[in-house]
């Protein structure tokens, strides 16, 4: 078997599908914005994992938004993405004005960053050591 899709909880899958596809440069893979249904993928892994852009509203479940928003205060990363270069992919993301918790700092296992999603997210960075 193979992780073939995992969800990030938002509150609004066209905001975040904007912003995934826009400002990360993630990709279509299904998008029906009448029903709520936003998923992407990256371009440098065709046919990798994709992210469902999971609403918890309007009429979302409870548990669910208080799940998120406790994640949040907590400020734990719900996702890691991989960059080959973390500092010109964090150069990059800055550029377009996405705002880093912790910009690319040195650790046993390579480099990690942490950034908010712009919707209620935060998502780590990571380098690995190669």
């Amino acid at each position: 078997m193979k992780i073939a899709m995992v969800s990030v909880l938002v509150k609004d899958p066209v905001k975040a599908f904007k912003y995934y596809t826009e400002v990360l440069g993630f990709e279509e893979y299904m998008y029906s914005p009448e029903n709520y249904i936003a998923i992407v993928k990256s371009p440098l892994d065709g046919d990798g994992t994709t992210i469902l852009l999971e609403p918890i509203g309007p009429g979302g479940i409870e548990i669910a938004s208080k799940f998120k928003h406790e994640i949040y205060d907590m400020g734990m990363p719900v996702i890691t993405f991989s960059a080959p270069d973390i500092q010109k992919t964090y150069e990059e993301l800055k550029a377009k004005g996405v705002k880093f918790k912790k910009e690319p700092t040195k650790t046993d296992y390579g480099y990690e960053a942490v950034f908010d999603d712009d919707n209620g997210n935060y998502i780590q960075l990571i380098e690995w050591n190669q």
